[in-house]
């Protein structure tokens, strides 16, 4: 039985980074299959542009911010009237349930968490985050799934929500698009010459991903082989690493590429894809990267990376805030890479089919 006609997928905002490209990745496989696909996003700031979508009906709000979205969306719902809503991040969460009640419409709302919910809510009264738990305790009942993209994430909300709904659905990251950018050729020298091997990392330039503690790493590495090292991404601690960068002297074998189209032909060339985050709730861009061929080393926090590496068996894991530790980790990926059909076993949860199946047997339709 498959009644839904019209699907909205939503972002609060456009950015290059992990939540708006999976959604946009979510709005394109619904398209793909069929389904008349609204991808709503609140707000593009001006150093982005807002690509086009193939296929879906794409809605600029020009709203920055998540609370003054409640009466468009309101009419949003008794406009277009669409059969289910995907919606993502807590606070967008809380005002499409709000909105949806006051609409009083029927669509079936999945909310999926995409952070650790100790950065979300508070306990402290009165606070934002405190109110924001407040709101969502009193709006949860109207979401029909409520889903995190890591089973880590699951048990934390557990801890937070008394009988807390949630259940885990990964993101989509491996599809048909995703395999065409991986083949695109490459022109940067370094990942056309064989001798030096090759580490990438890509996120955002600031302190929760552990860039830092990544390029002391690869400054005790550099001193047993020779290594090299693109950060691809931007931020406000760019002139904080450039600095360190330069201090180490690494600045010929260490580079802040920036923002580029697509890293993931990058990532099919290099050797070692790390990840040096302090947090994150399902790191997409190591599963890309996996896909792409990369041996994976990551540092064990919370949440996704013990999750999707189980442990060891399919990269190298090690503890947080430990610079010797990374340095070896990104040794031993170096001298045992993992085999690609090692990898390809990680990433199966993460394909397309399998993650629309699973969205679509949780809401019933």
């Amino acid at each position: 039985m498959n009644e839904v006609k019209r699907i909205c997928v939503m972002m609060a905002r456009y950015a290059i980074s992990g939540v708006p490209l999976a959604q946009i990745r979510l709005a394109k496989a619904l398209a793909e299959r069929g389904y008349d696909v609204d991808l709503v996003v609140g707000f593009v700031s001006e150093e982005y542009t807002m690509p086009k979508v193939e296929g879906v009906n794409t809605i600029l709000l020009d709203t920055p911010q998540a609370r003054d979205l409640l009466p468009i969306l309101i009419k949003y719902l008794r406009r277009r009237n669409p059969d289910v809503f995907f919606t993502a991040e807590d606070h967008l969460n809380a005002i499409v349930l709000i909105s949806a009640i006051l609409a009083r419409s029927k669509v079936k709302i999945s909310a999926s968490s995409r952070v650790t919910p100790f950065d979300t809510y508070s306990n402290r009264p009165f606070t934002k985050r405190w109110f924001l738990k407040q709101v969502m305790r009193a709006v949860i009942w109207r979401a029909d799934v409520l889903t995190c993209v890591s089973k880590g994430m699951v048990e934390q909300y557990r801890t937070l929500f008394r009988n807390a709904p949630h259940v885990c659905v990964y993101n989509i990251v491996d599809t048909p698009a995703a395999h065409a950018r991986i083949a695109e050729p490459v022109d940067h020298p370094w990942f056309n010459d064989p001798t030096v091997p090759v580490l990438v990392a890509a996120g955002q330039l600031g302190p929760w991903k552990g860039f830092s503690d990544l390029i002391s790493a690869v400054h005790i590495v550099s001193k047993k082989q020779p290594v090299r090292l693109s950060i691809f991404g931007e931020g406000a601690q760019r002139a904080e690493l450039q600095s360190l960068i330069d201090r180490l002297g690494m600045s010929e074998s260490i580079k802040l590429e920036g923002h580029v189209k697509n890293p993931l032909k990058y990532f099919a060339h290099a050797n070692v894809f790390v990840l040096s985050s302090l947090l994150e709730g399902m790191p997409n861009v190591m599963i890309e990267a996996m896909l792409a061929g990369c041996t994976p080393v990551a540092t064990d926090c919370p949440t996704g990376p013990r999750e999707i590496l189980e442990s060891s068996r399919y990269g190298y894991l090690v503890p947080m805030n430990d610079i010797a530790a990374l340095a070896a980790g990104i040794e031993s990926a170096l001298r045992n890479p993992v085999p690609a059909e090692v990898l390809a076993e990680a990433i199966k949860p993460f394909q397309e089919d399998a993650v629309l199946a699973e969205h679509f047997r949780l809401l019933g339709i």
